[in-house]
């Protein structure tokens, strides 16, 4: 049985100071709507959307939230940030700006909009916090629905703390009793991302409220256009368990009524806590006073009758009405409590706008000064001047402002050199100062970096018997289950079978159900559940079973996963592996590679590229070290090619962003990853037999890239290059050459024109044919190296055609 704390019984004073608290908390939030929205109006802001009509039942959930408890919610919380003290009205307006610094803004520093709330998991080293003593909220996105895959994982995080043993739950869970809180608006429940979590949360049974904040709209459309009988609770009544299915407790309550709300709220954190069953609140008769957001107005598309009705119906003036009925507060001291509360958020907005505005002037104010001397001494004074009193006049610049004066003013002094070494050092330090704001933490920075985890080859012992590379695999997730008991993985035939590759065969019989598991066909929220559980110290490999499922998660992946470090400055991370495979397949389905679009679609996740199980195992035996998010893309067609057995399973480990020479040559760098590798092999073996000794470079990382720069250093020996592909044209060959060309400058080392050979535009047909003519071949890529080496010396090497 869980511990339940007790609670004590509240005397009617006590119980009256906590319903007027809630009062001004609302009311507060209400006025950074309201003046919030005047903000954007008049420019200070660049948009504003807001909570407003919406405080009531977040005081509400806010009471039953306790430590440990996540949110994973939408921009419209910010009563609820409020309510459990993670947001004041200063940081609300800091927000608003976009203010760079973590100490103003702790949601984002100014990387996301207003309404985005999160709480600081990780310390200032990137070390976790003990998420067990404070209450917590993984960092919003704006994509609607977008939430609740992470929600999904968050939940889950609770059941695995409380039903499986040996896990060292420090700082993370308290046998498990803990709820994941979810919230979306009406409209948004149209998303497939809303129906995908709530069957998966259905399925796993996992301790998830779900709040839905109904006020009839999504933007301008109306209910009966988003949802059917224009009700999502009463579509969902067939999720309602009962006494011989699991399914879901589903309630409904007036998103004005304030003590039907509390107790909704605390019977349905009590059924998640306890039982770990999922619940869904209804919150209907909400109103939006505002509009949507301050892109518009919502007159035009609301009628007198219903602008009438919001206007009675607002839960704020509903609460005040019910505190005057019940004798809880007269009139009058709920005019001076409103009273108050318009001068607290008007003295937090200044105090906001002022700390946002005063460190941009300082800078102003420096180079104000040093062009200012760089004029009296310049031929182009005059021209100087005329910079240096625009900058000057703006009364509240921005850091854009600054830099482009500095950058202009530069090209007048070119010839001066006194003058130009100033500048240019100026503008090269502000730069350097100024640039980390909007651009660090895309990855993590602390001491448990994947740059931090030491190559460690594999070992072998004299009578190592070649294997299927698939028990290279199964044999290392072995060794990792047993030496990280907070390791779990999960997918579509992952669990039973142990996947459909063997690689995970007999895990789920030695290791339990929880910890590998099988999942839905539902890709998401498989994405979901691995961020979720990350994001509270598990360590998940996400199992999506083929590389073009993948495309079914990738939205979760680029605007959630892939973000998550760089929207919380470092304050938030979700180390999840995620395991798939592809590469040399027929047909349509399962043959595409789209990398072009993944690796430019995730920066922030890593992406490897094993040409083998062997530097699979141990890329995985890297990651779990570190404390970064990673794409792992098995070869598909190399389960059942031999491999030798290691006797250091789950030791050895696969350096990230490192390529490996695995055949020296003089005449041709080639350089490719993946099952494409052994055509290029074979392919070098033919070219040999003529004469073209090529070099050939397993990139092995795709994110990140070659990180010594080694590729180049076998440019500059060969003069040559052609990178091999089966991306589509223009795909992950031209991002592979971009790194090659511009970032480590190859084209000065270059004798010919460097190439790419990759895919047909189109998929593979299938078949063996529609292999073969749809993807570089052996004879594709010995035909390119010969064409090149003809190019060079015609008369060795005549044209073939």
């Amino acid at each position: 049985m869980t511990q339940v704390e007790e609670k004590q019984p509240l005397t009617f004073e006590d119980f009256k100071t906590e319903v007027i608290n809630d009062y001004k908390i609302a009311r507060i939030s209400r006025e950074c709507s309201l003046l919030g929205r005047k903000e954007v109006l008049t420019g200070k802001a660049k948009f504003g959307i807001f909570g407003d009509g919406k405080e009531v039942p977040q005081l509400a959930l806010a009471k039953a939230f306790k430590n440990g408890d996540f949110r994973s919610g939408y921009y419209r919380d910010q009563t609820f940030m409020m309510a459990i003290g993670q947001m004041t009205i200063q940081q609300f307006f800091a927000g608003l700006y976009g203010h760079t610094d973590l100490a103003h803004d702790p949601m984002s520093a100014g990387r996301q909009m207003g309404g985005h709330f999160a709480t600081h998991s990780l310390d200032e080293n990137g070390d976790w916090k003990n998420l067990t003593q404070q209450k917590n909220s993984s960092a919003d996105i704006s994509p609607t629905a977008g939430q609740m895959p992470r929600l999904l994982g968050l939940a889950q995080a609770s059941k695995i703390y409380r039903n499986v043993g040996g896990i060292n739950q420090t700082n993370f869970s308290e046998e498990g009793n803990e709820v994941a809180w979810g919230t979306i608006g009406n409209a948004s429940t149209s998303e497939g991302l809303f129906f995908e979590t709530i069957n998966a949360a259905g399925v796993l049974q996992v301790p998830m409220v779900m709040s839905v904040w109904d006020d009839e709209y999504g933007i301008s459309v109306h209910a009966k256009y988003q949802t059917t009988k224009e009700n999502i609770s009463e579509i969902l009544k067939g999720f309602q368990r009962d006494e011989e299915n699991n399914g879901y407790e589903i309630m409904t309550v007036k998103g004005w009524d304030y003590p039907t709300l509390v107790e909704t709220y605390q019977k349905a954190s009590d059924i998640a806590r306890e039982q770990h069953v999922p619940v869904l609140i209804h919150v209907q008769e909400l109103t939006q006073p505002q509009g949507h957001s301050t892109s518009g107005s919502h007159e035009r598309y609301k009628n007198a009758e219903r602008l009438a009705w919001e206007a009675e119906f607002d839960c704020l003036l509903q609460m005040r009405n019910w505190l005057i009925e019940n004798n809880l507060a007269t009139a009058e001291e709920l005019d001076e409590i409103d009273s108050q509360t318009k001068k607290d958020v008007l003295e937090g907005k200044k105090a906001a706008w002022s700390a946002f505005v005063e460190p941009t002037k300082t800078e102003q104010q420096e180079l104000v000064a040093l062009l200012t001397a760089i004029a009296d001494s310049s031929e182009n004074k005059i021209f100087i001047e005329k910079y240096l009193s625009d900058l000057a006049s703006i009364k509240e610049p921005i850091r854009k402002d600054i830099i482009t004066t500095a950058r202009k003013v530069l090209r007048l002094v070119i010839k001066e050199e006194n003058s130009r070494t100033q500048l240019a050092s100026w503008i090269t330090a502000y730069t350097e100062k100024i640039q980390p704001k909007f651009s660090s933490h895309l990855f993590s920075q602390s001491d448990a970096t994947v740059f931090s985890a030491k190559e460690i080859l594999p070992t072998y012992d004299d009578t190592a018997e070649e294997v299927d590379a698939r028990l290279v695999l199964r044999d290392n997730f072995d060794a990792i289950f047993t030496k990280y008991p907070e390791s779990l993985i999960f997918g579509e035939d992952a669990g039973n079978i142990g996947d459909v590759n063997q690689g995970l065969e007999g895990m789920q019989e030695k290791y339990g159900e929880l910890r590998v598991a099988d999942a839905g066909i539902r890709e998401a929220t498989i994405l979901g559940q691995g961020i979720g559980m990350a994001m509270r110290g598990l360590r998940p490999i996400a199992e999506i079973q083929y590389l073009d499922y993948l495309l079914y998660a990738i939205q979760i992946m680029s605007d959630d996963l892939a973000t998550l470090q760089y929207r919380t400055a470092g304050r938030q991370k979700a180390p999840l592996i995620i395991r798939t495979r592809g590469h040399r397949l027929e047909g349509i389905w399962h043959s595409g590679s789209p990398m072009g679009m993944i690796i430019n679609a995730i920066r922030g996740i890593h992406v490897l590229v094993p040409r083998n199980m062997t530097k699979a195992a141990g890329f995985y035996n890297t990651l779990l070290e570190t404390d970064e998010p990673a794409l792992v893309v098995e070869c598909l067609n190399g389960y059942r090619l031999k491999e030798k057995m290691p006797t250091n399973l789950g030791e050895f480990k696969t350096p990230i962003g490192v390529v490996e020479t695995i055949k020296e040559g003089n005449d041709i760098t080639l350089v490719s990853y993946g099952s494409t590798l052994r055509l290029v092999e074979q392919a070098a073996k033919e070219l040999l037999e003529i004469g073209i000794d090529a070099e050939i470079i397993d990139i092995q990382s795709l994110l990140p890239f070659d990180v010594n720069h080694d590729i180049v250093k076998s440019v500059a020996k060969t003069n040559r290059l052609l990178v091999i592909d089966e991306d589509v044209p223009g795909g992950a060959s031209a991002y592979i050459l971009q790194q090659i060309i511009d970032e480590q400058k190859g084209y000065k080392h270059l004798d010919s024109n460097p190439e790419t050979l990759a895919s047909k535009a189109h998929r593979p047909a299938y078949g063996t044919d529609g292999d073969y003519f749809s993807k570089p071949s052996v004879e594709d890529i010995f035909e390119k190296v010969y064409a090149m080496m003809n190019e060079v010396n015609p008369v060795k090497y005549p044209n073939l055609y």
